[in-house]
């Protein structure tokens, strides 16, 4: 029978050197798992997100619709989108709107952000951007600011002031009638006012809301969209909108049945001008068409020569 061998002596330095290597084996495993368990579930949730395009449709649908929210600001849609694993957001740059050839105001960046189950979180801007521009849109349809008010107010101001306003018609114009309308004036819509409801921000629509449609040349003839409402547009984007937007959309204000009625009537019931002057302000209220003008500011272009 063989002998055993000798047991080596116990080394107590030895014994809680081992015991930390061991422990260290261990931390550094669990570690490592726990790092590739959190890259797999961020980009897992990123997939998720983002299949099928979702993030292009995210930007095109909630930018827009927080520029239908913010009519009162010039905003640009940032590249899209930054995910983690519970959301998906996009940024968003937005300033006020001015008179043209006023100095500009410093503009801010906002995000939207959507949940992992595509619900879109708490949004900036809209109700709580009171500005005069907003204000002036609130009041579309009330008989607040009426004509001969403005006329009295416009009197007072220099001619060659740059001015931004809201035109209200008297009765709502079809497209047609619409383009040849800022046409007789030498005006710019740039934003269209497709709904009357007064007290409440309506629905308007600007060249600029749609990326895609800048992008892909979708609604018509841009140039001539510029200035004119672009319906064409407005139409293309609204048919897009599926009846599970409609959640995220009550959060910019907004309906599903509100925008269909509003972009299948295609009727201006007034527009935002930032291009003309207090002179030709006091021409356009002249027209029995004009219900009104609601000034929204008024500045000196520094860079043209008085006349």
């Amino acid at each position: 029978m063989p002998e055993m061998p000798d047991l080596p002596d116990f080394d107590p330095k030895r014994t809680r050197r081992a015991v930390r290597r061991g422990l260290f084996r261990t931390v550094a495993i669990v570690l490592a798992v726990l790092a590739l368990l959190a890259v797999a579930a961020t980009e897992g949730s990123s997939l998720v997100q983002t299949r099928g395009d979702r993030e292009r449709r995210m930007q095109a649908v909630l930018g827009t619709a927080f520029k239908i929210y913010s009519p009162a600001y010039m905003a640009t849609i940032d590249s899209c989108c930054q995910t983690t694993p519970v959301s998906m957001s996009f940024e968003v740059t937005a300033r006020p709107m001015g008179p043209a050839g006023a100095w500009p105001v410093g503009s801010e960046s906002y995000t939207i952000s959507q949940d992992f189950f595509g619900r879109v979180r708490r949004l900036p801007l809209g109700h709580t951007a009171n500005t005069r521009l907003s204000q002036s849109l609130f009041n579309v349809g009330t008989t607040l600011t009426a004509k001969d008010e403005v006329r009295a107010v416009l009197a007072r101001l220099p001619a060659d002031l740059s001015a931004l306003a809201v035109v209200e018609f008297e009765q709502p114009l079809g497209e047609a009638d619409l383009k040849a309308f800022v046409k007789q004036y030498r005006s710019c819509a740039e934003r269209v006012v497709y709904e009357r409801r007064p007290g409440s921000l309506p629905i308007t629509w600007g060249f600029d809301y749609w990326t895609d449609a800048l992008d892909h040349g979708k609604g018509g003839d841009m140039t001539d969209d510029m200035c004119g409402g672009s319906l064409p547009q407005f139409r293309n984007w609204a048919g897009l909108l599926r009846d599970h937007d409609n959640a995220n959309l009550r959060s910019f204000d907004l309906s599903l049945n509100r925008l269909h009625k509003a972009a299948e009537a295609g009727l201006a019931y007034g527009y935002v001008d930032q291009l003309s002057s207090v002179r030709e302000l006091r021409e356009l209220l002249k027209d029995p068409r004009v219900r009104t003008i609601r000034l929204a500011g008024v500045a000196f272009d520094l860079d043209r020569p008085r006349p």
